[in-house]
């Protein structure tokens, strides 16, 4: 599976996220053996959308 991280990332305190089949797992890059989160694709739509919408 590849995990890719956002390009906006210096410090490596973000999230991850890969996308087996019909899914998207989310995980924290500074624990990556803990538990990986499933969204359905629309939630994970809808928080990069909200992501791309909020001032830094």
């Amino acid at each position: 599976m590849i995990w890719k991280t956002s390009t906006y990332t210096n410090s490596g305190a973000c999230l991850e996220w890969a996308r087996p089949a019909a899914a998207v797992l989310v995980r924290d890059t500074k624990c990556r053996e803990r538990a990986r989160v499933p969204l359905a694709e629309g939630v994970w739509q809808g928080f990069v959308d909200w992501v791309k919408d909020t001032p830094a």
